[in-house]
């Protein structure tokens, strides 16, 4: 059996290679070459950017991309070529794919404070790309599937391959803390030569960091489970006293020429105007109603329940996550009523309980497809669109204990009227001058954050949780 995977050991040295680490100086285990991982960079760009909407303001592309540009270009791999793209979604987020696709998502802008942290966000993801930890992790999985085939012939023992591929999964699951650290070092490095504050790194974990503290308040607040950590959540103590976070970051400074900037007002202003949360184009939500002036239609979510708007589906469960509503839309096809495209939708799944729809002059269709896993479907056009419901339970309840909330959702979905228009418009960012006196407490009051709108403030603005502006700071409020 040793020999065995032995020589299957050594099959895989014959598939995979040792390359150096351009970034790190290491030698790293990889089973792609440069080319490859450049074609891979491509092709899953295109994929991305159908599931992840481009902000439809060139400007703010334009600046996003200089600013990458003038990071990238003082980075270990400066001869690919990057692309910067801003995402049009309100998540606080920013990701890299392999070969210098790097995109971050509006939400994450509104939320940072200077073009020093820009530099830093995009920095830390360009470190990532440099690093080829992607590349790394692809490996890895490749390496774990190949060795779990092995050890199943081997053994003779086919869950042999299940326990590998299990492990594999576990090695590569997430960039892990040891990755995120050495792309923030890496980052710091290429702002510190790119002329930009290094410090600013720093800054911008403190911002994910006030993030993860704010969640954590609120869900206890209304009495829900805490959601894991994820990204720098890693950190369990206050990014000026994590000693592994000093020992990268710190050396960058080292690398400081004459200039160190942070361009605070160049970027807010550049940031005026911004949809905050939900957008035109994704739709808004306001407490549990959802208008999309795009599209053109409302509806309203069930009390308590949460909203997630993601590009391919609107979904609506409740805070335990055991009972869900997901909408989705595509063309309504030629010539097929409302009732012809949900069975179609079905294939040839029984449906009981159907009937037909009428709300507001709209046609629809809708029933209960029968089973262990029961689940509330339904089928409602509107123009050349059909909107396509499915209502699930999980666990041990019934479907019938929710179905009037399954119902209710689907009979709430209404043509936007004149009066909701301007309800669907987004909140926006806009830039005030601090006046002497002047406290977050008093522009709280003017705002229209649904809740706790002082701390949200704090956190727009990077006061979280108590400070208070001086005169002649520039803030960011909503209107």
């Amino acid at each position: 059996m040793k020999l065995r995977i032995l020589l299957a050991l050594c099959a895989l040295g014959l598939l995979a290679g040792c390359a150096h680490n351009p970034a790190t100086g290491r030698t790293d285990f990889v089973m792609m070459s440069e080319q490859q991982e450049l074609e891979m960079g491509r092709t899953y760009n295109q994929q991305v950017l159908k599931e992840n909407p481009r902000y439809a303001d060139e400007k703010l592309q334009a600046y996003v991309q200089q600013v990458g540009e003038r990071v990238a270009a003082h980075s270990h791999r400066s001869n690919l070529q990057y692309h910067f793209t801003v995402v049009d979604s309100p998540d606080i987020n920013a990701f890299a794919l392999p070969g210098g696709y790097i995109y971050i998502h509006r939400g994450l802008l509104a939320y940072l404070n200077s073009e020093a942290e820009l530099a830093a966000v995009l920095g830390h993801e360009v470190g990532h790309v440099t690093a080829r930890h992607s590349v790394q992790q692809q490996s890895q999985a490749t390496a774990w599937g190949i060795l779990g085939q092995a050890a199943a012939i081997g053994t003779g023992v086919g869950a042999a391959a299940d326990v590998t591929n299990a492990l594999g999964s576990v090695v590569v699951k997430g960039y892990g803390r040891d990755m995120e650290l050495e792309a923030d070092g890496l980052g710091a490095q290429y702002l510190a030569r790119s002329g930009y504050d290094p410090q600013a790194m720093i800054e911008v974990i403190k911002v994910l960091k006030n993030q993860e503290l704010f969640a954590r308040d609120q869900a206890l607040k209304r009495g829900q489970a805490v959601a894991d950590s994820s990204y720098h959540g890693v950190f369990d103590s206050h990014p000026d006293n994590d000693q592994r976070l000093q020992q990268v970051i710190g050396p960058a400074s080292a690398l400081v020429g004459g200039r160190q900037e942070v361009n605070r007002e160049q970027f807010l202003q550049h940031l005026d105007g911004l949809p905050f949360g939900g957008s035109a184009d994704t739709g808004v939500r306001r407490g549990q109603q959802f208008y999309h002036a795009d599209l053109g239609f409302s509806l309203t979510a069930p009390t308590g329940w949460e909203l997630l708007n993601r590009p391919d589906a609107l979904i609506a469960h409740t805070p335990d996550q055991q009972v869900f509503m997901a909408m989705t839309v595509e063309s309504a096809g030629s010539g097929l009523t409302p009732e012809q495209l949900l069975r179609r939708k079905i294939g040839g799944q029984r449906l009981v309980q159907d009937e037909a729809l009428h709300q507001d002059g709209l046609q629809g269709y809708t029933g209960i497809i029968p089973g262990a896993s029961a689940r509330r479907v339904a089928v409602v056009y509107l123009g050349s669109r059909a909107y396509l419901f499915v209502g699930a339970v999980k666990g041990r309840a019934s479907l019938e204990s929710q179905d009037d909330k399954f119902m209710a959702m689907i009979d709430s979905f209404r043509p936007l009227s004149a009066a909701q228009l301007q309800l669907a418009q987004p909140q926006r960012l806009h830039l005030l001058q601090a006046k002497p006196g002047q406290t977050m407490a008093d522009l709280a009051r003017d705002s229209k954050l649904p809740e706790d709108p002082e701390l949200n403030l704090r956190l727009l603005n990077g006061l979280y949780p108590s400070g208070e502006p001086r005169p002649g700071d520039w803030l960011k409020i909503l209107r």
